[in-house]
């Protein structure tokens, strides 16, 4: 793990500018803040080229690391943390054998190295904020064994405001933290656990992000879909494969289909019966078609996409067409298919909506609140059908409140769900009142 590996132009620029700033330690050391040794040392380094203090640290890494990190604790002055910040940082930049001298300062404080900088990641100070993020993916990402709670909890919970923010550089470090993180089992359980995370990285998908952001993003959700419970609930949580489909259609460089494409042989591989419904519905298989005709100058690519044309077509073939409908009801995805129009399907199919303590009836009119239209109109005319089809449905629609909402829908805006809706509240006024 290297400094680089979390790089921003704002940390860059505002790195330069601090590296050349005095910083009152002589008057830390009146103040009896510093210690003259302490003094002694910063002074050697504070202000030096390079090349200098690249000299000192080979020879006295750490006891560096030891008061880099000392000091963090006890000084909390905002240009005194960007300089202590900065000093750190470029002792680990393309240094990977120092940061051991780091994590090994627990043996002397058991304070060090997390809580000066758990601290300064509250800070109001946005540099300060950021670098302290900076070094704590670092050092995380490089423990050799699982990460304590009280170390990682503290900063998902920090790096999960920044990536539902509107702050581009906010967003931006944190997205490059979390990709590090998540390579590790324990952090991808801990991210689960925070809903806002992945929320995040949801409305940044949404929002069409630059092709840099895009591919990270989905590293991310890549990354998450190695965990069982993740691969699980996803997409039912967040209704992440339609966006991925969208992302892969649009994707100019191939390393964002590549990453895609993974995802979702994760997701089939590690819970099938909670993706392939809705990858179906979404019409994933005759983009996967058109995607294995395609040239790749990656390989991985292509048998990627084959597993999952395979795992498609094989789920296809074993479908009913009352299957089809749940999964699209399930997927809030609802268009004009042929099993909404088909008055043979809802003859044989209106009475299983009631299974279940009315489960996928309930589900149906859920979706009589969403701001999509064509859902609107698609799923208030599935309600019509219910009705005409159940010899119940009218008192069942009545007493779930659905009946109400229908009406209203008779006034709205779009002309398509105004006619449906007025069709749907015809059968339910006209069928006759059935409560035995």
């Amino acid at each position: 793990m290297s400094v680089s590996l979390v790089s921003n132009a704002y940390l860059d620029e505002n790195s330069a500018k601090i590296r050349s700033k005095p910083v009152p330690w002589e008057g830390y050391q009146r103040a009896e803040l510093v210690t003259s040794e302490e003094l002694a040392l910063i002074k050697k380094v504070d202000r030096q080229p390079r090349a200098k203090t690249e000299s000192i640290l080979v020879s006295d890494g750490q006891a560096y690391a030891l008061l880099y990190l000392r000091l963090l604790k006890k000084l909390q002055r905002v240009d005194t943390m960007q300089c202590l910040l900065v000093l750190t940082a470029d002792a680990l930049l393309d240094h990977d054998e120092r940061i051991p001298l780091f994590t090994r300062a627990a043996q002397s404080d058991p304070d060090l190295p997390y809580l000066p900088l758990l601290r300064t990641l509250e800070a109001q100070d946005e540099f300060v904020q950021l670098k302290s993020a900076q070094i704590l993916t670092i050092l995380l990402s490089s423990e050799s064994t699982p990460l304590q709670h009280q170390h990682l909890q503290p900063f998902l919970k920090v790096l999960a405001s920044l990536v539902q923010g509107q702050y581009p550089n906010k967003r931006d470090v944190a997205v490059q933290c979390l990709e590090a993180l998540l390579a590790r089992p324990e952090c991808r359980k801990a991210v689960w656990a925070i809903p806002g995370i992945i929320a995040g990285f949801v409305e940044i998908l949404r929002h069409k992000p630059g092709p840099q952001m895009n591919y990270q993003v989905i590293f991310c959700l890549w990354l998450l879909s190695f965990e069982q419970d993740v691969a699980a609930q996803i997409n039912k949580k967040f209704d992440i494969i339609p966006l991925l489909i969208s992302a892969a259609q649009a994707a100019a460089k191939e390393k964002v289909i590549r990453v895609i494409v993974a995802t979702f042989r994760n997701l089939i591989t590690k819970a099938p019966s909670a993706n392939l419904p809705a990858m179906l519905v979404t019409q994933l298989l005759p983009f996967s078609k058109n995607l294995s005709a395609r040239k790749f100058s990656d390989e991985d690519i292509l048998e990627d996409v084959q597993f999952v044309r395979d795992e498609l077509e094989r789920n296809f073939e074993s479908l009913t067409t009352y299957d089809e409908y749940t999964s699209e009801l399930d997927s809030g995805h609802l268009s004009w298919t042929p099993v909404h129009e088909s008055d043979d399907f809802w003859r044989e199919n209106a009475p299983k909506l009631n299974e279940k303590d009315y489960a996928q009836l309930k589900v149906l009119i859920r979706l009589l609140g969403t701001n999509d239209p064509l859902v609107l109109a698609v799923a208030v005319h599935d309600l019509g059908q219910y009705v005409k089809h159940y010899e119940r449905g009218k008192k069942v629609i009545t007493d779930l409140g659905a009946k109400a909402r229908a009406m209203e829908l008779m006034t709205h805006p779009d002309p398509d769900v105004r006619y449906h809706a007025l069709v749907s509240v015809q059968q339910l006024v006209s069928h006759p009142w059935v409560t035995a």
